[in-house]
This record gives C-alpha cells, structure tokens and sequence, in this order.
C-alpha cells in the first residue's frame, strides 16, 4: 500500500531526476544506515542521489527510483564520507632498501603509485594527500586519476619535499658522483633560496608544500632527529608558499623543530613525536594542527631488528617507539585539533584504517571523534571542507559502505566493502 510517506519521498526523488539534463550522470544509493557527519547521530534508511558525480539530495528511506537508473544497494550497510588520509606517500615501498634509489626509475615508480592508489580506494580512502614522491610522478599520477585515466582517490600532492642538504630527504648513502646523478634537486640552503625552491615548486604543480624541519626516522644522512632548517628558511618557507595560496606540512620529530616551525606558522606538523606540552600549548596559540602518523610506527616496529634497516636507522627507530601517540594524547587534551594521516607507505599500502583504534586506544578518542578526523576534520585541513568529508547536496559523490557500526567500534573501517569517488564506484 503506497503511503503518503512514501508518495512524498517518491516525488521528490522523481523531481531530482527531472531537473537532471536529460545527459546526466545519475546514480541513486539506497543505505540501510546513514552516517552524513560523524558529529551528528546514524540515519536509518536513506536514499542519496548523485548527479555527475555531486550530491544532489539525501533524504529519509529507501525510495524506488525510476527504470534506466543506475541504482546502488546498499540497504544492510552503513553508508558514511569517503574517508581522507593527509599523509601518504604512493610511490614508496615499505622495507625497501635505499639503494634501490639507483636501480628503479621514476617511470616504475609511477606504476607502483598507481598500483597502490587503487589499493587504497579499495580501503575506503577517496582522497589523499601525497606528501613525497618523485619530481612530477605525484602530478601526474593526481592527474591521471581526476580525469579518469586510471582509478583512485582524489589526490593532493606536494611533489618532492624540500630538504637540507645531507638531511632527510637528501640522497646519501653513494659515492658522490652517484648521489650526484640521483639529487632532486629539492635541497636549499638560505632564505632566499629555500623561497626560490618553494615558488619552483608551486611551477610544477604542487597543490601543497611539504618540507623536512627536522631529520627523519628512515633516512640515511642525517644521524638524529634534531632541526634541520634555521628559523629564518623556515620563515621563508612558509611565507612564500602562503603568498602563493598554498599550505605548508613540516615534517618534524625534535621538539626544538617543532616549535620553530610552528612558530614560523605551518599548518601541519607531521609526525610531531617528542612535542613538548609548552609546544603544543604553541600550536594551539598559532592554529597549528597534528598529524600523528601512528601506523608509520607500526610498520617500522614491525621490521626493526630483522635486518630491514641499516643500524643508523634502527638506532633512530628505537629512539621513536616508546613515544607513540604522547604527542596526540597531549594535542588533543590541549585542544589541538588531531587529523587523519597515516604516513602510508612506511607500512604496506592499504592499511590506513589500522590508524582509528589507534586514535581510540592510544589518544583517547570517541570512535566518533576518530572518523571526524579522517573527514570533517581532514577536509578543514586540506581546505576542501565545502567539497568533501560530508555526505550533503553539493557535495562530491565520495563515500563508503561498511558492514557493523563504526560509531562504536572503529574496526569496522578496516573492512570496507564498497568505495564511490566522484560518484563513480572503484573497482
């Protein structure tokens, strides 16, 4: 028997498709559970409509939609956002030696990241921040995807990070003439270089700039974790690319490096491991948020000590693994806002979700508050909180489908079982 409810949700469905241009892409998903915001309570049963590929309506109950449609069920899972990952690096492999620098090419290197964007689609990540890849394989990877060469998430990507020369990020660890012929050319000494780098960079495409303040866990060059950069390149960093309209990610372990970029007004901290209270007290004075990148420690705590690293860089991880999510706990009790980044290609690549009990067991979040900083929160961050990170009219067709009640248990994240960019499924 037809209901006036179900007359109603019938005609304003049929009234979407109606103002459609006879052309359009139309795709209606029928969810047996709705999560539109992780701050806002579960939905039941509910019908959204994407018209090539935006949101163009979500309403209450599962309403039949017209013959010649293309129809998604989804009526036993929990629909919600696409979940963002801010730090990944696509064309890294976990474990891999630093001598194969010298032996696979950035052309192999561009088929590896594409192999593992779709992996991590597949995972339920719909869009990504590439935080260092090879001189112009993260752009076109990123280009490739968005216009539908190849299938993966939305992608932001930074390019080649800037470094000091013989930190991290640097080539070391070959005879000079072949570290010669290996550099990227992403090292800069001085203000005015390290500005000249950063504009070369925004040249190229790069929709963020990352840059390394302090020394790196993995690296071969630099023998601790302490400031790389002075204060006045990070100055010069940081103002450059702002005046550009991009934002900045500082990769930083040393609490000494943390403040000075903070105080040199990043948006990001990446990592962030030995943050002091009274420098995450600064962060939240500055604006200043953390991306944790918990699962990094994951994979490296799951290699060290079987011959994966050289003793340089297992000497530096042991210095990390007690520290573990100190700093996020700290952030988060400060106020600082937490958001999703994972470091992903430290561990094996479609794993992200592994970083949520993290945020759970070790920094004290709701499940709640976890998925927020891998939607809500992360959209904020990368500037597209109007586009992604929510399930609403006008936003992009990203989303997933779980099966359980990831609200309560956020392990639920680790199995997805269907993944929509743009408003077209991954395969």
């Amino acid at each position: 028997m037809l209901t006036l409810s179900m007359l109603k949700r019938f005609l304003l469905l049929l009234a979407a498709l109606v103002a459609s241009p006879a052309a359009a892409d139309t795709v209606v998903v029928h969810a047996g559970r709705l999560i539109v915001d992780p701050a806002q309570p579960a939905r039941g049963p509910s019908t959204i409509i994407i018209v090539d590929g935006r949101i163009q309506s979500v309403t209450d109950g599962t309403t039949p939609a017209p013959a010649g449609v293309r129809v998604v069920e989804l009526g036993d899972k929990t629909v919600l956002p696409g979940l963002i990952d801010t730090h990944v690096h696509f064309m890294s492999v976990p474990g891999a030696p630093f001598w194969q620098e010298a032996t696979l090419s950035d052309e192999w290197m561009a088929l590896v990241g594409a192999r593992n964007a779709l992996v991590t689609a597949r995972a339920g990540f719909t869009t990504v921040r590439d935080l260092g890849s090879t001189r112009l394989g993260g752009f076109a990877l990123r280009d490739g995807i968005a216009q539908g060469l190849i299938p993966g998430p939305r992608m932001l990507a930074a390019g080649q990070a800037l470094s000091t020369i013989g930190g991290h990020g640097d080539v070391s660890g070959f005879r000079p003439e072949v570290a010669e012929a290996l550099d990227g050319h992403n090292t800069c000494t001085g203000a005015d270089q390290c500005a000249a780098k950063v504009r070369e960079a925004a040249k190229l495409g790069a929709d963020v700039i990352k840059f390394h303040a302090t020394g790196g866990v993995l690296s071969q060059g630099d023998k601790g974790l302490g400031q790389a950069f002075t204060d006045e390149e990070m100055r010069a960093i940081v103002s450059t690319a702002h005046n550009l309209g991009l934002k900045v990610a500082a990769h930083a372990h040393a609490d000494a490096g943390i403040a000075a970029a903070v105080r040199a007004g990043v948006d990001s901290i990446e990592h962030g491991t030995f943050a002091s209270a009274a420098t995450v007290q600064l962060m939240k004075q500055r604006g200043t948020v953390l991306v944790p990148t918990l699962m990094a420690f994951t994979g490296i705590r799951e290699r060290i000590g079987k011959g994966v690293y050289t003793p340089v860089v297992e000497e530096k991880v042991r210095m990390t693994l007690n520290e573990v999510g100190k700093a996020a706990r700290l952030a988060r009790a400060a106020g600082v806002p937490v958001i999703f980044g994972t470091d992903e290609g430290v561990y094996e690549h479609g794993r992200n979700a592994g970083e949520f009990a993290q945020y759970v067991e070790l920094v004290g979040m709701s499940p709640a508050e976890a998925i927020a900083s891998a939607t809500t929160g992360a959209a904020k961050l990368l500037g597209l909180e109007r586009e992604i990170g929510r399930i609403a009219p006008g936003y992009s067709g990203d989303l997933i489908a779980v099966s359980g009640d990831p609200l309560k248990n956020v392990r639920v994240l680790e199995h997805v079982d269907y993944v929509m960019v743009r408003g077209r499924p991954i395969p």
